[in-house]
């Protein structure tokens, strides 16, 4: 276990005492200079970076819930279908997984051409079947964030899928049968015996959702730059700090502090969040 520790160590736990370090002192651009305390968290909690901090928050529970929701939901449904070994099963599962190997970055800047204001062939499409004179789901402050989150759902739907059908794998046929001969319907053992067993899929699925949600920064930045736009609807907390600790487009200065303090405050949040669904969820798991 040493290497898989020496990574963690230097990738993971390093990186967070160092913030937690950066953001208890003050910095001109990127020198440190007085220790300040809690001073940057306590700048956290007031005008202007209150509003700042809890639109991004909220922008992150958001596509959390809606991950959660949609984007596992459909996995499920994907793995069931895959399970039952349809015609052309080798296709389909290379089809839906294939998304998650492409890079993000060229992800997120082919839905941008897709989804072009002017020449775009999905808003054309829209915009012919509802009689729309203009269509810019990316550049509306309504739609922006549903439209990424939809983007981010085609792009991760295969993982879970895979989770999940590697899960009803894993169930024992004997139960299926004997469920058979009891005279179970198609929904009853799909109820009763499939989603109680795949209380480790969950498990596994929720988490890494939750995680990939609140640390959401590749395709929102790709879209919306470090400002999250079309007017800040694409901000998350880690964009936030990467604005604050780096500068961005409109403003090069930067605050090393301030942005380390963000960083902190997101590391508190998956933790404690991973730690407590990790540990609710195994519960059920027992009690399945």
């Amino acid at each position: 276990m040493a290497p898989a520790i020496t990574m963690m160590a230097a990738f993971m736990v390093l990186p967070a005492v160092s913030a937690l370090g950066y953001s208890l002192y003050d910095w001109n651009a990127f020198t440190r200079t007085d220790f300040v305390g809690l001073k940057h968290f306590l700048r956290l909690t007031e005008p202007p970076y209150r509003g700042e901090f809890l639109r991004a928050l909220g922008h992150n529970t958001t596509a959390f819930v809606a991950l959660l929701v949609v984007q596992n939901g459909i996995g499920l449904m994907l793995a069931f279908a895959l399970y039952r070994r349809p015609r052309g099963y080798a296709f389909f599962r290379l089809t839906v997984f294939l998304p998650v190997i492409l890079s993000l970055v060229i992800a997120g800047y082919l839905w941008q051409l897709f989804l072009h204001p002017l020449f775009g062939p999905l808003t054309k499409l829209v915009m012919g079947v509802f009689s729309l004179e203009e269509f810019s789901p990316l550049g509306d402050t309504r739609l922006a964030l549903a439209t990424a989150i939809l983007i981010n759902i085609w792009r991760w739907v295969g993982f879970p899928t895979l989770v999940f059908l590697a899960g009803m794998n894993a169930i024992s046929d004997e139960i299926y049968k004997a469920a058979e001969l009891d005279g179970a319907s198609e929904w009853q053992t799909f109820t009763r015996i499939t989603l109680p067993n795949l209380g480790p899929s969950f498990t596994i699925v929720v988490i890494l959702t939750f995680i990939g949600a609140y640390e959401w920064f590749e395709l929102p930045f790709v879209i919306g730059g470090s400002t999250g736009n079309p007017g800040n609807s694409l901000d998350t907390l880690a964009l936030m700090f990467y604005r604050l600790s780096f500068g961005d487009s409109s403003s090069p200065a930067t605050d090393v502090g301030l942005g380390a303090a963000v960083s902190v405050v997101l590391f508190v949040i998956v933790l404690i969040g991973s730690k407590l669904g990790a540990d609710l969820l195994r519960k059920r798991e027992v009690h399945e």
